[in-house]
């Protein structure tokens, strides 16, 4: 009996929010990102993400990717933009070639097919935090998507430790410090600044509960 578990690559993997739901999804995961992460929780390279995928995505059977963000956000027509902005569709097209089911997470502003629309609020987190997910279309079915509770909490950009007193959810953004992350994103292990630019793991351990079944269900053991 193969009792091995699927591994998952985790490109643009930053700090681990990521790859922390996949890992408790059943995957095990390794992480890539052209920027030191000390605190990864899991195994770690440090490359150019699409040199990597393109050398070792073969090596994987799944993959999951979080091209940056910066440049699709609605505050880049105020903050300006970085330039990254082509890495979505480069990573897109690399992925197309690939033979391993993939995933690719951004911000609501990026032009990509929403498959799935995520929130905080889904998951019980103080923070909104909407994600969209590309899937690839070979995975046969699309995961069912929990009921999205209304809006009814604001949210504090500012005096954010008192408007969370008071009962407010938090912009987990920019200088925000790591007390929010527990309760805002389910993550205990990064920083502020790491926070910021995170997805709560609840997201893709939901997504990778699915992702799994696509190696482990019945169809996968009777092939």
């Amino acid at each position: 009996m193969n009792t091995r578990k699927p591994r998952l690559l985790d490109l643009y993997c930053k700090a681990g929010g990521a790859g922390m739901g996949y890992h408790r999804a059943g995957f095990e995961v390794v992480g890539v990102d052209i920027e030191p992460q000390p605190r990864y929780p899991f195994e770690f390279h440090q490359a150019d993400a699409l040199e990597f995928l393109s050398d070792h995505g073969h090596e994987f059977d799944a993959i999951h990717a979080s091209p940056p963000c910066h440049d699709h956000s609605t505050l880049a027509s105020r903050a300006g933009t970085n330039g990254s902005g082509w890495l979505l569709d480069a990573t897109m097209a690399a992925l197309a070639g690939q033979r391993s089911p993939w995933v690719v997470e951004n911000v609501m502003g990026a032009a990509m097919r929403a498959d799935a629309v995520l929130c905080g609020a889904m998951f019980g987190l103080r923070t909104y935090r909407h994600r969209q997910f590309t899937i690839d279309p070979r995975v046969p079915l699309l995961p069912p998507v929990p009921w999205h509770p209304a809006h009814t909490a604001r949210t504090s950009t500012k005096d954010r430790r008192r408007g969370f007193a008071e009962g407010r959810n938090v912009s987990v953004t920019g200088d925000v410090g790591s007390w929010v992350g527990p309760a805002c994103m389910g993550i205990d292990w990064m920083t502020g600044a790491e926070l910021a630019q995170a997805i709560p793991p609840a997201y893709t351990q939901h997504l990778g509960a699915f992702l799994f079944d696509h190696f482990t269900g019945p169809a996968a053991v009777a092939a």
